[in-house]
């Protein structure tokens, strides 16, 4: 393995408070299913043989270097503070920086108990293994800030959740794996020093244009930065039709990725109150609850910051939610229309056809998708989502009557809006699919699956089952938290 990377493991400068050692628990008869090569690549690894990983996710050996650790932290959970918080079945192995500078956390999960695993095994099955390896690299080629994958691996050892499922581990990697309940750790044990420490920690690594700013000037614009990174975040997730499902503030990123995968979706036909966790009874994490919910994450961010930055700060810091989720959203909404010149009236619009395609369950990606084509193919596609075609007809018309206020050709228009609405979304349907056949031991599919979500806006003829309407049965499937 030639390499080119620094090691480091700057999270345990940290007080003692915010980790525990703990060694992974090895699985048997591990096997290598999915490794990321373009991205070690790009980390500083360059692997021939994935198999000498096979035994680092299998918490069968660890690198020189590495100190796996449990991270501890808290959280709000559906609403509610849970000081019992962790890492409950993975383990922070150690950071590495890669030739472009970028600081990389190793994760491994599935890695076995931890002081935080609160009654559970620790582990986690392959299940929820292949769907998040999915899901944060189809968010990435979406180009949605996100963790990424690195590899998993599958073992033979049986794990108990509602029925018998086998085990597997995924090495998750990121800029950070600081949450918003780390702050409200340290405040909730800490007190001001140790939440000042942890805010520092993150400042110098992940925010160090701040560093030279006095104290009270730093901390503002900091967590006015996070708060406008998780709003854009969020109108991200709006303006693709991603359902996060457990938007708990202990799995919201201080850096603003799209964290811990768990019952996501991504919209099928439309439905503004769809609720993908079925275990999320209120509905809270609603897709058109999001953009509030991060709004009351970062509330609950901002109350933990009150000892180190004042009311005055922290109610400024919050201010900017709103206009940075607006901006955000309009402005991608816009592209997704073809709109370059911007007209006040384009917000009635856009909720006009956020109003169709809920009355009309239109598929939301295909919808759009039709209308990028709208040159070349013509009115059809689009309308041959709609039962009720003069529905369709009526708001083409209203649409054409903005495009004609445009000053770009048809074809830059197209060209343009293919870049943004995207043909390939990762349905549940798709990952229900390749989740069986890996539990027959093919994983032949699953890497044919990752290769199409590699290129999400590519026209890809050969592979346009992926692009169609998903069947009944693989519409708003049962997803739970267990994993």
């Amino acid at each position: 393995m030639l390499a080119d990377y620094q090691i480091e493991h700057r999270y345990l400068e940290l007080p003692d408070a915010f980790y525990s050692r703990v060694q992974p628990t090895p699985l048997h008869n591990a096997r290598m299913v999915c490794f990321n090569t373009g991205l070690a690549a790009d980390m500083g690894f360059h692997i021939g043989d994935t198999e000498q990983w096979t035994a680092i996710g299998a918490g069968r050996e660890l690198l020189e270097g590495m100190d796996p650790v449990a991270m501890k932290y808290t959280g709000h959970q559906f609403g509610m503070y849970n000081p019992d918080l962790g890492d409950g079945r993975g383990l922070l192995l150690w950071e590495t920086i890669g030739p472009d500078n970028r600081r990389w956390d190793w994760h491994l999960k599935g890695a076995g108990q931890t002081p935080y695993s609160r009654f559970g095994d620790g582990r986690a099955v392959l299940r929820s293994t292949i769907r998040e390896y999915l899901c944060s690299e189809a968010m990435h080629f979406l180009g949605i800030p996100t963790t990424r994958a690195l590899f998993m691996v599958s073992a033979r050892d049986p794990v108990r959740r509602e029925s018998i499922e086998t085990a597997a581990t995924l090495m998750r990697v990121a800029q950070s794996h600081i949450r918003f309940g780390h702050f409200e750790f340290a405040v909730d044990t800490g007190g001001r020093d140790t939440l000042q420490n942890l805010a520092d920690h993150v400042i110098k690594l992940h925010f160090s244009h701040l560093q030279s700013l006095a104290d009270d000037e730093r901390y503002r614009r900091w967590l006015t930065e996070v708060v406008q990174r998780t709003a854009r975040l969020v109108a991200d997730w709006q303006t693709v039709g991603f359902c996060h499902g457990v938007m708990n503030s202990d799995n919201m990123s201080i850096i603003g990725d799209t964290f811990d995968f768990g019952p996501y979706a991504f919209l099928d036909d439309f439905d503004a109150g769809y609720i993908c966790n079925h275990t999320d009874d209120g509905g809270r994490y609603a897709y058109n609850r999001q953009p509030e919910i991060g709004f009351i994450n970062c509330q609950y961010l901002a109350r933990a910051l009150l000892p180190l930055m004042g009311e005055d700060s922290v109610l400024e810091a919050l201010r900017s939610y709103e206009k940075a989720y607006n901006e955000h959203f309009l402005q991608t909404m816009r592209k997704k229309l073809g709109l370059a010149l911007e007209q006040d009236k384009d917000i009635d619009l856009i909720m006009e056809t956020f109003s169709m395609l809920h009355e009309h369950h239109i598929d939301y990606t295909l919808f759009f998708r039709a209308l990028a084509r709208l040159p070349s193919n013509g009115s059809g596609p689009v309308r041959d989502l709609f039962v009720d075609r003069t529905v369709a007809d009526q708001w083409l018309e209203t649409y054409q009557a903005r495009l004609d206020t445009e000053t770009r050709t048809a074809h830059e228009r197209e060209k343009a809006m293919c870049a943004i609405n995207p043909k390939y979304i990762l349905r549940n349907y798709l990952a229900q699919e390749v989740i069986q056949d890996a539990q027959t031991g093919n994983y032949d599919p699953l890497h044919k699956l990752l290769e199409v979500l590699k290129y999400p806006f590519d026209e890809q003829p050969d592979n346009e089952r992926y692009a169609a309407l998903p069947p009944d049965w693989g519409k708003h499937l049962n997803i739970s938290c267990s994993s």
